[in-house]
């Protein structure tokens, strides 16, 4: 297929009036030829140059379906709406999207088929609750859900990167220090103290020993380290039962495991009263639930929920059979099931699980920073008491 690029033009319309607009063609003759086949004559085409520009971001995603939401319940058409978030998007490549996205739809594709073009941008869950939108007659508010839906999923995202921000920083930048210590520094004790003569105290020899390791063979441990990370992620992006195994032993670990599951269970119970309160079918429904949580465990689990309500089961027996989620989350199910207000009770349950993410976070941060700090200050007194030994002997040594 050859490779298609953007032009834009300006003419007129089947009636003579002045029109203008941008489509995608493999050459200046099939743009010609394709605004004709519309009924278009075009005076002007130029092709226009395409900007790199950043990735698309999943916060990007959001604002755009946040400002769509916004302009279509201010009573502005679908395509004015696409047609301005287009030109005023200040990423080249969102703006590119934009513009593809209107063509579709003003050539007749509906929105939500529009954006199933694009999977990478939008997924499963998003294009659903459109097209539910759609069928309904509620697009606005189905574009309104989708906005709060994948906000609260990127704060929730937020909370968790900057939980992990000052212990990796912390941890980068002692690994950097104690680096350029064992380096520059230790080599120059060394040669004092072997100008001693004697033998000096076993710390302060493994001291050394470590530090001539890293000055001869720091390079090559550095390269073998980074292709080791390398060739680790290049199996693991490739290797299904290697990532579902990872999934499922973050959940098992100790303080990370509860944090996880409790994450994974505020984005099910979110994604689910989303699209159950949008009249989504819940075996329909559950369908990408499971996806949005990220983890493999909670897939495999929405995958045995969904086959038991199928059978006849209830959502509430189901997933207590699938083991994943804690007694409050099963009896508020249960009883949304009982009184019709599942979603209602689900959001609830996401709400409280979110709330129990961020005091989580919140907590082993206090705990994450003084450990930190004391076992910097034990590695960096141990170095630094080893290298004083022979000082503080020297009398015997000398």
């Amino acid at each position: 297929m050859p490779r298609e690029h953007l032009y834009a033009w300006q003419g007129r319309d089947r009636t003579g009036k002045p029109a203008q607009g941008e489509l995608y063609a493999a050459g200046a003759h099939q743009a010609q030829a394709a605004l004709r086949r519309q009924g278009l004559q075009a005076l002007t085409l130029r092709r226009r140059r395409l900007a790199s520009g950043r990735s698309i971001r999943a916060g990007d995603i959001a604002l755009f379906v946040r400002q769509l939401a916004t302009m279509l319940q201010a009573g502005i058409a679908l395509l004015q709406a696409f047609d301005i978030l287009a030109r005023s998007n200040a990423n080249p490549r969102l703006a590119r999207l934009l513009t593809g996205l209107r063509l579709d739809i003003e050539s007749g594709t509906a929105l939500s088929t529009a954006l199933r073009k694009h999977p990478l941008q939008f997924d499963r869950l998003a294009c659903n609750l459109i097209a539910a939108g759609e069928t309904a007659g509620k697009q606005q508010e189905m574009l309104d859900r989708l906005a709060t839906w994948m906000e609260q999923r990127e704060a929730l995202k937020s909370r968790l990167r900057a939980a992990l921000v000052y212990p990796t920083a912390v941890l980068a930048l002692a690994t950097a220090v104690l680096t350029l210590v064992m380096v520059f520094v230790i080599p120059s004790f060394a040669e004092v103290f072997r100008s001693f003569g004697s033998t000096l105290p076993a710390p302060t020899l493994a001291v050394m020993a470590a530090s001539a390791f890293l000055v001869d063979h720091g390079l090559l441990l550095l390269a073998g380290l980074v292709a080791a990370t390398l060739l680790i992620l290049h199996f693991w992006r490739r290797s299904e039962r290697l990532q579902q195994g990872t999934d499922h032993l973050l959940l098992r670990l100790p303080l990370v495991g509860t944090l996880v599951r409790q994450a994974c269970v505020a984005r099910w119970t979110r994604t689910l009263a989303t699209l159950f309160a949008a009249g989504v079918p819940l075996l329909e429904a559950l369908d990408p639930v499971g996806g949005a949580t990220g983890n493999a465990a909670f897939v495999d689990g929405t995958r045995r929920i969904r086959q038991d309500i199928a059978t006849g089961a209830s959502l509430a027996s189901a997933m207590t059979a699938s083991g994943l989620f804690p007694p409050m989350v099963l009896q508020m199910t249960a009883i949304g099931e009982a009184s019709g207000a599942l979603d209602h009770l689900l959001d609830k349950a996401a709400d409280f699980h979110e709330a129990e993410v961020n005091n989580r976070l919140a907590g082993l941060s206090s705990l994450m920073e003084p450990a930190i700090i004391a076992f910097l200050g034990v590695l960096i007194g141990a170095i630094v008491v080893a290298m004083y030994l022979p000082i503080f002997q020297i009398g015997q040594v000398v």
